[in-house]
């Protein structure tokens, strides 16, 4: 694989899949690197069996935003990622969520499974009393037509916090 940045490659990958540089590279440059080595992992068409790549890629996009953003990972029947959608906007401190509009775009989608996503920008990822009741009641909506919900993620800082390893779902 290689990575362009400033149409300059800096890191290539042999065939054991060792990367390497051809000059020192800067720290955004590496960030940019690595993520896109973790969008490669979770990309369309994929299945999503590890856990800790998942993880690591919701990290990298949601940790940064000084706003509140709820997302989801749409799946198909086998779990393979369809898409993600960051689907509500909010402010500091919360986003308002709407039930209708989560189930109107997993059909929308055609998806048969649901990951939920949000951040806490205030770096803290322990999930809120209403991010339970708020999971609760978008799981029974997507239920009504057939959508599994397979877990809800929160990411503060760099932490994700899964409702699943909690056994909140």
């Amino acid at each position: 694989m290689k990575s362009k940045h400033n149409s300059v490659e800096i890191f290539i990958r042999d065939a054991e899949g060792n990367y390497s540089l051809n000059r020192p590279a800067r720290a955004d440059e590496i960030i940019v690197f690595a993520e896109s080595i973790l969008r490669e992992r979770v990309e369309r068409g994929k299945p999503l069996s590890d856990p800790d790549t998942v993880k690591r890629w919701l990290v990298a996009r949601l940790s940064d935003r000084s706003y509140e953003v709820f997302c989801i990972l749409y799946l198909d029947n086998r779990h393979r990622v369809i898409t993600f959608e960051e689907l509500f906007r909010g402010t500091l401190d919360g986003a308002s969520v709407h039930s209708r509009e989560v189930v109107k775009q997993a059909l929308h989608h055609n998806s048969a499974a649901c990951i939920f996503v949000h951040n806490h920008p205030s770096g803290i990822a322990d999930p809120s009393d209403a991010d339970r009741r708020l999971t609760q009641r978008l799981k029974d909506a997507l239920a009504l037509v057939d959508i599994r919900t397979l877990d809800h993620f929160v990411i503060g800082g760099s932490e994700a916090v899964s409702f699943v390893e909690r056994g909140w779902l």
